[in-house]
């Protein structure tokens, strides 16, 4: 096998691992989100900004989603109760997306069946290997954002 074609089977390996990988994760998030009454990605949208309100770009970015599935997502969670729309002092248009205590309780309402979840899965992989596993996903995905994010198209062929 040539070294060109050794390092394409290396990325679709990697691009195929990881399309598994988000389908199993998103399966999980579904089944541990539906008890509470969210979906994967509802739980995903009121997870961003649990900690501090975030525009729908913000979220978007952190979450490598596009803007307008998150906007969505967002209207839908307001439309609920799940969420509510504040004043950005930063951005006159940009409202920030906020979690209702409707919302706060539905995530915490998955707490339970998450540390079980968890709890599985370091038994199958062990906690310091799922944390080696985890440092290799982070490293896989800060080298693509520095090789291909920024790039223009021409640059990358």
């Amino acid at each position: 096998m040539s070294e060109q074609t050794r390092e394409q089977a290396l990325l679709s390996d990697a691009a195929l691992t990881g399309f598994r990988l988000n389908g199993q994760l998103l399966a999980l998030a579904e089944e541990l989100a539906r008890p509470a009454g969210l979906t994967a990605a509802w739980w995903q949208v009121l997870g961003a900004v649990l900690g501090e309100p975030g525009s729908v770009s913000e979220i978007a970015r952190a979450m490598g989603l596009t803007r307008q599935s998150v906007q969505r997502i967002a209207d839908l969670l307001v439309d609920r109760g799940l969420a509510a729309y504040a004043d950005n002092p930063a951005h006159r248009r940009a409202k920030l997306v906020t979690p209702t205590a409707a919302g706060r309780d539905a995530v915490a309402a998955i707490n339970p069946a998450h540390a079980s979840a968890a709890k599985a899965l370091v038994a199958e992989l062990g906690a310091s290997r799922l944390a080696e596993v985890l440092a290799g996903m982070h490293e896989l995905s800060a080298a693509l954002d520095r090789t291909f994010q920024d790039a223009p198209r021409a640059a990358r062929s």
